[in-house]
């Protein structure tokens, strides 16, 4: 008898939850963890730092090998159905010129609004504070949503250009006017992975 009075209540509770499952979208937003973001660093860039006589180095765990420089990824959260997220990162670049050393470090991919790359500044051992530093511009094809491959995340052929605010500070700093908003920085690739995929 009991199981006979409870089982309208059952029945209505899961017709509740399947309207209710209808009803919601899926969840698109993934919780990153780890991987880790390439940039193949532009000539133009390079070059310009040794006409002026800016050294590069690296902040740890950077990696720094044959024109490129790796930044661990650390952590963040993108919506795989508008790609809007943060994806942060680890280490960092040190650029330095006579008594003056700056490092740019702890990037935030930030894709909430236009997309950019901000960052520690540190100027001779001082902190600045978070800045946009580098301007992104995704690749021809790009669609969404984003797609996951084997668990994992991956944008490829992101062009890097160095951000107004960016080009303002290291011009102040370094005093020179070489540093221009749109300056090409390089080509990123970033591979990431999350939690519970």
């Amino acid at each position: 008898m009991r199981l006979k009075a409870a089982l309208p209540r059952m029945i209505a509770t899961i017709a509740f939850t399947t309207v209710l499952a209808i009803q919601l979208p899926a969840q698109q937003t993934k919780t990153l963890f780890t991987g880790r973001t390439s940039v193949k660093l532009s000539s133009t860039f390079t070059s310009a730092l040794t006409d002026l006589n800016v050294s590069v180095g690296r902040v740890f765990p950077t990696e720094v090998e044959n024109g490129s420089v790796g930044f661990p990824v650390t952590g963040g959260a993108i919506d795989l159905d508008t790609a809007s997220g943060n994806i942060l990162h680890s280490g960092g670049l040190t650029l330095k010129a006579g008594d003056v050393k700056v490092a740019l470090q702890s990037f935030i991919i930030d894709t909430t609004a236009k997309p950019v790359i901000t960052g520690l500044v540190v100027v001779n051992g001082k902190l600045v504070g978070r800045l946009p530093l580098f301007d992104l511009t995704l690749p021809a094809g790009f669609s969404l949503p984003l797609h996951l491959k084997e668990n994992r995340l991956v944008l490829k052929d992101v062009g890097v250009t160095l951000d107004a605010t960016a080009a303002g500070a290291l011009n102040g700093v370094f005093n020179v006017n070489a540093f221009a908003p749109g300056f090409p920085i390089g080509t990123a690739q970033v591979v990431a992975y999350g939690a519970g995929w």
